[in-house]
């Protein structure tokens, strides 16, 4: 982008930093945030590249999740952080920092360092920068002086709970109902998780209570704080500002997958399921912002793609899910509707399960990494390259309620194909009404 002293974009009478002085400071945020709107000539430069005009931004926003959440839970969190992100970038100037990957509980390759990993190793950050301003954790250390938060907000319920028939978004301080992630060491400091990085501190913690979207938090960081770093733990308790709108697909298609792992998948449909963009008519624009693909216009490979999820969900949703003999009936009843020879399944099966269903399905087509490739890609990386296979078939169908399903039902809908090819599930045996998911138009 060229210089960052403030000399690039803009020229004196502007400020070299968006930091209002000490005396607006004082006045309140209202104040504040006047001086601010007069000062960046907000009109003539888009928020995406405001915070990197200047040597630094003001304030820095964090966040994390429940540590048992899993990676597409975390990835549609990040939708909900990015709205109250584009709230505050209303008034002040904010950046979003990225939480590291790592310790989930999906991610079980044994012997895999997967720790302090950053969303370039799974995300385009340019692609993201086009929707919000965002920075990786290590930038962040490297700005704000040292591995200091200055205020964590621990997000919960409210303890009486809520009384049917009368929601309404509220947020209160209140004491934390559970025990605290965070201890304190023998300099008064916090300290906790933080994504791996033992030597982040953060000088204060207090619990809010919130019923409501992602921006009703908006003015306690506006009026109520004045640290300029705030972490947000158990992010997922808060709601979608407007999901399924314009803000929430904006923002769903900057999460373009890191071009080494889309390769990596292109180059295995080319090879074993004989798929090219060209002959899918699924040709990917590199900038999201210039794709706009007209609903049924991609077709798809000639192969179907399939998630079948197992573990936890085998006794979490019983009657929703199906046996694996149940499941391959289902494969190959759709493989001969549709005139498939080939099917690619996509699934966290045990070994046990993984050699019986070769045994079902002999035509089943999977991404089976080499130790150096999951070592190099990462489980976080392994599943992307699943997801970006599953979303280029012909017909998918997925699991109940599983997000893994849902981000592949996204990505379909970006791609452009029917969505009678997309919003598809398996049924339980047992199960007696077999809804299939929903469809979530795209909005441009």
């Amino acid at each position: 982008m060229g210089r960052c002293d403030g000399t690039y974009f803009l020229q004196p009478p502007f400020p070299p930093s968006p930091r209002p002085p000490q005396h607006i400071e004082e006045q309140g945020s209202q104040t504040r945030s006047q001086w601010f709107c007069c000062n960046r000539a907000w009109k003539q430069i888009p928020p995406s590249i405001f915070c990197f005009i200047f040597g630094h931004v003001s304030w820095y926003l964090l966040y994390d999740v429940n540590p048992p959440e899993g990676f597409n839970l975390r990835r549609d969190v990040y939708i909900r952080v990015a709205s109250l992100l584009k709230t505050l970038l209303k008034s002040e100037a904010w950046v979003l920092v990225l939480p590291p990957w790592g310790r989930l509980y999906h991610w079980q390759s044994p012997d895999i360092h997967q720790v302090r990993i950053p969303w370039s190793e799974f995300f385009d950050l340019p692609s993201l920068n086009k929707n919000i301003p965002v920075i990786e954790y290590e930038q962040f250390l490297a700005e704000s002086g040292g591995p200091f938060i200055e205020q964590v907000y621990v997000l919960q319920s409210y303890a009486e709970g809520w009384k049917e028939g009368t929601w309404e978004e509220k947020i209160d301080e209140r004491p934390c109902i559970d025990q605290l992630m965070y201890s304190k060491d023998k300099h008064e400091y916090y300290r906790g998780w933080f994504w791996g990085y033992e030597e982040t501190r953060s000088l204060n913690i207090s619990c809010l209570s919130v019923q409501g979207s992602a921006s009703i938090i908006a003015p306690i960081l506006l009026k109520n704080t004045s640290a300029r770093s705030v972490m947000l733990d158990r992010a997922e308790n808060l709601l979608h500002d407007h999901y399924g709108g314009r803000d929430y697909w904006n923002t769903r298609r900057s999460m373009v997958f890191a071009k080494h792992l889309r390769v990596v998948g292109d180059e295995f449909r080319r090879k074993y399921l004989h798929s090219t963009d060209e002959a899918d008519r699924t040709d990917y624009n590199e900038d999201w912002t210039q794709m706009k693909v007209k609903l049924g216009t991609a077709v798809g490979g000639p192969y179907l793609g399939v998630h079948l999820r197992r573990k936890d969900f085998i006794w979490g949703h019983r009657e929703d899910v199906p046996s694996l003999h149940g499941a391959v009936k289902k494969i190959r009843s759709l493989m001969e509707m549709h005139k498939l020879e080939r099917v690619f399944v996509a699934t966290d099966a045990i070994v046990e399960e993984t050699e019986e269903l070769k045994k079902l399905l002999p035509e089943m087509v999977r991404f089976e990494p080499t130790w150096e490739e999951l070592e190099l890609y990462k489980d976080g990386g392994i599943a992307i390259i699943d997801q970006w296979i599953c979303a280029h078939a012909r017909y998918f169908t997925g699991t109940s309620v599983s997000t893994f399903s849902f981000r592949i039902h996204e990505e379909r809908e970006i791609l452009g194909f029917d969505p009678k090819t997309t919003y598809n599930r398996f049924c339980g045996e047992k199960e007696r009404n077999c809804e299939q998911p929903t469809h979530w138009k795209i909005v441009y």
